[in-house]
């Protein structure tokens, strides 16, 4: 796995640990590894292989194994139990840029959005203003990231095809 799909997973644990109001310690080494992993100049699969993930600041005997398991199996076992404590969708929603884990909680507790799309096509009908704490610019903020991501999307896939 290279690094952008484990920080994926290691910023959603983090999300996810404070939508459970986990102790801030925690969530905060969760985004401590997120921060020094996006900064290494290697991939992580390489540290595990050479047995040096040590070396990466933030990184103690827990995140090590858990890195190892990630790299080594393509999953790691802690991240599918924590997802499973959450409704479908938290984690999907997590990924658009300006959607905190609070505002992901309450997109799907309260609407039952489980997709991108599905929030896209609640946002264009304007179904959002609903809700409490999110207003009109914040929806329009929410939209003009999710284009933003599609365009990014297609701007990879055209590349790499």
């Amino acid at each position: 796995m290279k690094n952008d799909g484990i920080i994926k997973v290691f910023q959603d644990i983090a999300d996810l640990l404070e939508l459970k109001g986990e102790n801030p310690y925690k969530i905060r080494a969760y985004h401590n590894v997120v921060h020094a992993i996006k900064h290494l100049p290697v991939e992580v699969e390489q540290l595990v292989a050479e047995d040096r993930l040590k070396e990466v600041p933030g990184v103690g005997e827990a995140i090590t194994k858990k890195l190892t398991e990630l790299v080594t199996t393509g999953r790691l076992n802690y991240y599918e139990k924590l997802k499973a404590e959450f409704p479908e969708g938290v984690t999907a929603l997590l990924d658009i840029p300006g959607v905190g884990p609070r505002t992901a909680m309450l997109l799907v507790t309260g609407l039952g959005i489980k997709s991108i799309d599905e929030l896209e096509t609640v946002i264009v009908g304007g179904k959002l203003a609903g809700l409490p704490h999110v207003g009109d610019k914040t929806a329009e903020n929410i939209l003009h990231h999710i284009k933003a991501m599609r365009s990014r999307q297609g701007l990879v896939s055209e590349w790499q095809g």
